[in-house]
């Protein structure tokens, strides 16, 4: 209807524009003028309503200004020829346009169709998930063709009342399915079925070749780091675990010598309980990585105040020798989390940073604040490279420049209980300055229940 009326306003714009034209032209001549109206007309309309506006305008200009005028009659032969040249160029404008506009909207179209097979290159082979870049390739689908809705799917789906479904094949399996609502226009569906779906299967198989490559690689890329830890435990075992079974294998032969004095007999005793506590903590270290490495590590969450976790965390290391300096903010929430491992990631850190403290204390400082609890462990020691910052989480790793008397699992085993309940640990430091470590643990939404017991951590 719009074109219609366009064509009709044109025609009659036209004709009055001709009125002021016949002074300075002669009025067969000013015909041409019509041809603005099919021109326009049948470039945005098409063929057939150009043709329809070359037709009144032929009406029009025979009516209005061949003579004589007001009547669709013809007195002179050579107006006959001028309008009948007249309708003949409007008839050749109007095909001439539809097939400009035809081309143009072609070439639009392919325009937007090479536009959306490179938004699905980058949707499906930039996207983390197949599954979730589908969702997203089916919207600019939808919006590209003027459906209301396309759903991709990597799974075979039959058509159902609502949707046709157009499968999805990749070196001869299907291997998806592509649901377009029922009554989609014919031309939609054509190049959905001839032009997108092609394009989509390529990019589909690209993208689950891609994940394949890219599991290949992690799986490498574990089995490789799989490779450095069996090398680091061959180390650690053949020093760390040979250690204190020498110093216990020399005590048990010194106890056996009949000549050995009781003040003696007590040292050799005190060596052989020490290095085997050594011992065990070593194997309970090399214990708890295989479990936090093997994801087996579950949290049995209860609440639990941070005050008493701690406090049983500081009586399980050793002091350094200016002790710990504790302050903690009154009225801390309690949280929710397994006590055990807090206690035993909080007891490594204080034993860690215990060793490095030198003649200044390790102060322990917290407070809550939004979601968390942040818990910070410094002390003045010699403090850590930058470099070092996030090797020291890693297992085994001891530093070149700090070397200690640990066994380079403690921090990891730290980090990975803190993290297993929810929590954050990092370290800050200085060289020269000293060290903080930042615990940040997670405050739960729910309360505990009136009365309930905070619990003590559970060895």
């Amino acid at each position: 209807m719009v074109g219609l009326a366009i064509a009709l306003l044109s025609v009659a714009a036209i004709t009055g524009v001709n009125y002021g034209l016949r002074e300075i032209a002669p009025a067969v001549s000013t015909g041409v003028v019509y041809l603005l109206a099919v021109l326009l007309v049948s470039s945005y309309w098409g063929l057939w309503l150009g043709l329809l506006t070359g037709f009144v305008s032929t009406a029009a200009f025979n009516f209005f200004h061949i003579p004589p005028t007001g009547r669709f009659t013809i007195a002179d032969a050579e107006n006959w020829v001028a309008l009948g040249v007249f309708f003949v160029a409007a008839v050749v404008t109007s095909t001439l346009a539809n097939a400009a506009r035809s081309r143009a909207d072609e070439a639009e179209r392919r325009r937007r169709e090479a536009d959306l097979t490179a938004e699905m290159a980058r949707l499906l082979l930039g996207g983390s998930s197949i599954e979730d870049s589908l969702r997203a390739v089916g919207q600019r689908i939808a919006g590209a063709l003027g459906l209301a809705s396309v759903e991709v799917e990597l799974s075979w789906v039959d058509s159902d009342r609502r949707r046709n479904a157009l499968p999805l094949i990749v070196e001869g399996d299907r291997v998806g399915t592509v649901l377009v609502p029922k009554g989609a226009e014919p031309a939609a569906l054509d190049a959905l079925a001839q032009r997108v779906i092609p394009a989509l299967e390529t990019l589909v198989a690209a993208a689950k070749h891609r994940r394949e490559l890219e599991t290949q690689v992690i799986e490498a890329k574990a089995l490789r780091r799989s490779d450095v830890i069996q090398k680091a435990l061959l180390r650690s075992v053949s020093h760390d675990l040979r250690t204190p079974l020498t110093a216990i294998t020399t005590a048990a032969s010194g106890l056996e010598s009949a000549t050995l004095s009781e003040e003696a007999r007590r040292e050799l005793t005190s060596v052989v309980a020490t290095e085997s506590a050594r011992l065990s903590r070593l194997v309970q270290d090399l214990l708890d990585l295989s479990r936090l490495q093997a994801g087996s590590v579950e949290p049995r969450s209860d609440w639990c105040s941070l005050d008493e976790v701690l406090r049983s965390a500081v009586e399980s290391v050793p002091a350094p020798a200016r002790g710990f300096d504790i302050a903690l903010d009154d009225d801390l929430p309690l949280l929710r989390s397994d006590a055990a491992q807090l206690e035993r990631a909080l007891a490594n850190v204080l034993e860690n940073a215990a060793r490095f403290a030198g003649d200044g204390p390790v102060t322990v400082r917290a407070h809550a604040a939004g979601r968390w609890i942040t818990v910070r462990v410094s002390d003045r020691g010699p403090g850590i490279a930058k470099g070092e910052l996030e090797r020291i989480f890693e297992p085994f790793h001891r530093s070149r420049e700090q070397p200690g008397g640990g066994s380079g699992l403690g921090l990891a085993i730290a980090r990975g209980f803190v993290e297993a309940n929810g929590g954050r640990l990092r370290a800050n430091s200085l060289p020269g300055q000293g060290t903080t470590f930042v615990f940040r643990l997670p405050l739960p939404t729910e309360t505990p229940a009136p009365g309930r017991p905070t619990g003590r951590p559970v060895a």
